[in-house]
């Protein structure tokens, strides 16, 4: 896709040296409100469960966001957006991070008895600790030095972003009892993305390949 006059009027906006900082602010902001709500007892009759499910539904989001850069790449024509993904996959880490220990702390008070049986006994805990533990080694990695360090290896490891977030996805859909529109929703912007990069990968190859003229 040709980059239109309107994405190099952007271009400029996203290097500012000011665009990380502010992204960075902005990332901050979920967990700021999630803390004043607590401070001012404003998260209902049980905000331990509210604070524990808005910080995963938060990790969520920014994993499907980090999922969106490389599309929003492509039909903007602003590869400048490269330089947010590792932020936003980060961020995606932090708030299950959070998450995490909320339920283990929060919800179960470190019994680790106790939380062994609920990741035995409950699937949709078994399918989001295996979400975190996928989610893991791409925080780990996502240093320059580790790029370069891993070479190859490296954008092997990070395909592993496409078997998480389905699963983290499933978490949520499990995870609610009632109103599934809200999963719904992200199972469909899951199915998008993916879609998205299943057509550059085999439809489009396919198309410019018979596009090209036989010598």
């Amino acid at each position: 896709m040709r980059i239109t006059k309107q994405s190099f009027s952007l271009q400029p906006m996203f290097r500012s040296r000011l665009s990380k900082p502010a992204l960075f602010m902005l990332c901050l902001m979920p967990l700021g409100n999630l803390v004043w709500g607590v401070i001012q007892d404003q998260l209902g009759a049980n905000p331990i469960e509210v604070f524990t499910r808005s910080s995963g539904e938060w990790a969520l989001r920014f994993l499907l966001v980090t999922l969106a850069i490389t599309p929003l790449r492509h039909l903007t024509g602003l590869p400048v957006l490269l330089r947010f993904r590792r932020m936003l996959g980060l961020f995606a880490f932090f708030y299950a991070l959070v998450h995490l220990v909320s339920y283990l702390w929060l919800d179960q008070f470190f019994d680790w008895g106790e939380i062994l049986l609920d990741i035995y006994k409950r699937p949709f805990i078994t399918v989001g600790m295996t979400a975190f533990l996928l989610l893991i080694p791409l925080a780990a990695t996502s240093t320059n030095r580790m790029v370069k360090r891993l070479g190859p290896n490296w954008r092997r490891l990070h395909r592993l972003i496409y078997v998480l977030v389905p699963l983290a996805v499933l978490h949520f859909f499990w995870l609610v009892k009632a109103d599934l529109r809200t999963p719904l929703i992200y199972g469909l912007i899951l199915s998008v993305l993916l879609g998205f990069r299943l057509y550059r990968r085999f439809f489009r190859s396919t198309d410019v390949g018979r596009s090209r003229p036989v010598v």
